[in-house]
């Protein structure tokens, strides 16, 4: 029988999942965290669910779900942050073209395509990316930023993008960051774009979900609201600290993200 979600299903937290549907104080606390990391690094999302299932008492579809849509709240934010930057707001609308085809199909393709193997190439993606980004030298990342990237380019990212992250049921940054920064785009635009991304993601996972009943309006309504005041304060943080150290926070959050996909598929 095929996974409906590698991650969500394998990882322990999923595995002693209780039937219920409350979000406790520390589960809250955990969604906070990871909306601050979403808006300064723009990969914490991977930390929603888990939270909801082991720190709550959430069931698992119910917390896939409205992790799922909850994320579109700070997606918007984010596009909604771009539209005085024309030409990241471009790319961003570009990378959606491909994003919103890219998570119909993985939705589609959920019940009939093992997911363990699109998680595996996101791990090796994000160890890969994490380890560049931790040892790349500032002067020739810096040089290479410049370098454009074509619409053809940029919206295949997308469609890869979407079509992981549904079949995974990761969030689009964890995915699409790593691919920017392995192209050599700036790393404060690559984070931003993560961010925007997830309103298209979330949007393409409503039909899903709505169809397989798994929606509580009001657990998505708060986690939503909830992570999008904190990836704004994450966001704002975020610009005080200088390139050098968030990339290295970055590497090493994209290597303990890796390592733990990794866990996640044995």
């Amino acid at each position: 029988m095929r996974e409906r979600c590698c991650f969500a299903a394998r990882c322990p937290a999923a595995r002693t999942a209780r039937s219920g549907e409350t979000v406790t104080i520390a589960s809250l606390a955990a969604v906070i965290l990871a909306g601050v990391l979403i808006g300064a690094t723009g990969i914490g999302g991977v930390l929603v669910v888990p939270a909801l299932i082991g720190l709550g008492d959430v069931a698992a579809p119910k917390a896939i779900a409205a992790s799922s849509l909850a994320f579109g709240f700070p997606g918007a934010a984010a596009l909604w942050l771009l539209r005085r930057e024309r030409e990241h707001l471009h790319r961003a609308l570009t990378i959606v073209l491909g994003a919103v085809p890219g998570a119909a199909l993985g939705a589609a393709l959920i019940h009939s395509f093992d997911a363990r193997i699109v998680l595996a190439f996101v791990t090796a993606t994000i160890f890969f990316a994490g380890l560049r980004t931790l040892l790349a030298k500032q002067a020739s990342t810096y040089k290479l930023a410049s370098q454009p990237v074509s619409t053809t380019r940029l919206v295949g990212i997308g469609l890869l993008v979407g079509v992981g992250s549904a079949l995974t049921g990761t969030g689009g940054p964890v995915l699409l960051i790593p691919l920017l920064t392995l192209i050599h785009q700036p790393l404060r635009m690559a984070i931003v774009l993560g961010q925007a991304v997830q309103l298209p993601i979330a949007l393409a996972a409503f039909s899903t979900h709505s169809l397989a009943g798994d929606l509580d309006w009001t657990q998505i309504a708060t986690l939503g609201l909830v992570l999008l005041v904190a990836s704004l304060v994450g966001e704002r943080a975020a610009r005080h600290v200088p390139i050098d150290l968030l990339r290295s926070v970055l590497a090493v959050f994209l290597l303990l993200t890796g390592t733990w996909f990794a866990c996640t598929l044995f």
